[in-house]
């Protein structure tokens, strides 16, 4: 991007030069437009440079020289959970995210670390753009929005309420938190705190101490899975976003959730509106916050007593 941009910078000042010299003084001109032929074929072979962002991980505590120098084990171990933890929360947020298994599109949401980040110590990572930003219609690729989602639940996790984390757990996933765990588990346990900034956003923890608070809310103890089997009846299905709106028979109340990315046609489920079925749901609850709902699988069980479309209310459930 460097080299790119100095070439454009000598193009536009040798042409600035061209338009002072007039067409006549064919000789003065010449080495100019030689220069500018010569810059121009350099530009057509580097192309335009890619579109990128930067985001910064800096790191204070035991592992940590003041600005001088961190420790080698510790930025091998840190630096990968960090990016297993960005590749899975986009993951997530693109719906391909599954309990087990491979990370989906892991390789293309990786970060590249280019260079040091003042703030102690750490490291600043090359957050490849989307093949088709443009300059008018630019769009975030799945790991800038990941780096983005990873600061909230930063700033959650050490002020936040647990309503607002269970929010964040429902949209990322929660295999996608366990692997924030992990990373701030590690950091909290080699005795270090971290910050991290990413386009105009930043947040640092104040110390070790107020690290391992959040760490302790990201863990597996603190968010509670379960099953839930309940026989109701689907009110609204919204294929496109992965949402449904769900009524118990048992008191009516009404469940709204995700459809799991386990579900490749989410759409089918407009077969079962109005109709008695039991679902299991997966339920996540975050410390003493509201449960969240997924939709798992489309074992559909029809339940042992039919209900009629005409015996029902007619609603639509809007996005």
């Amino acid at each position: 991007m460097d080299t790119y941009q100095t070439l454009s910078s000598e193009k536009k000042e040798l042409e600035g030069i061209l338009r002072e010299i007039p067409a006549e003084d064919v000789i003065e001109r010449a080495s100019f437009e030689a220069r500018l032929a010569r810059v121009n074929r350099e530009l057509s072979l580097l192309g335009p440079p890619a579109r990128v962002k930067k985001a910064a991980l800096t790191f204070r505590g035991a592992p940590v020289i003041g600005s001088r120098a961190i420790s080698a084990d510790f930025t091998a171990k840190v630096t990968s959970l960090f990016n297993d933890a960005v590749a899975a929360i986009a993951a997530g947020l693109q719906d391909n995210l599954k309990y087990m298994g491979k990370i989906p599109h892991k390789k293309d949401n990786q970060l590249f670390i280019t260079g040091t980040a003042v703030g102690s110590f750490g490291f600043e990572f090359e957050v490849p753009a989307n093949d088709s930003d443009d300059d008018l219609f630019p769009e975030s690729s799945p790991a800038a929005e990941a780096l983005d989602r990873l600061l909230t639940v930063f700033e959650i996790t050490a002020s936040g309420d647990d309503e607002e984390l269970a929010e964040v757990v429902d949209e990322i996933h929660p295999r996608a938190v366990k692997k924030i765990a992990e990373m701030l588990d590690y950091t909290a346990k080699e005795q270090a705190w971290c910050g991290l900034s990413f386009s105009g956003r930043s947040f640092r923890f104040r110390d070790h101490q107020q690290l391992e608070q959040a760490a302790a809310r990201v863990r597996e103890d603190n968010i509670k899975e379960s099953k839930d089997a309940v026989e109701g009846v689907f009110i609204g299905v919204l294929p496109r976003s992965r949402h449904f709106e769900f009524r118990s028979l048992d008191g009516g109340k009404e469940i709204r959730g995700r459809i799991s990315a386990e579900i490749e046609s989410p759409e089918r489920l407009n077969d079962q509106l109005n109709k008695a079925v039991t679902l299991t749901f997966d339920v996540v609850q975050v410390g003493q916050g509201r449960p969240k709902y997924t939709l798992p699988n489309f074992e559909v069980v029809i339940s042992k007593f039919s209900i009629g479309r005409e015996d029902l209310p007619n609603e639509n459930f809007d996005e």
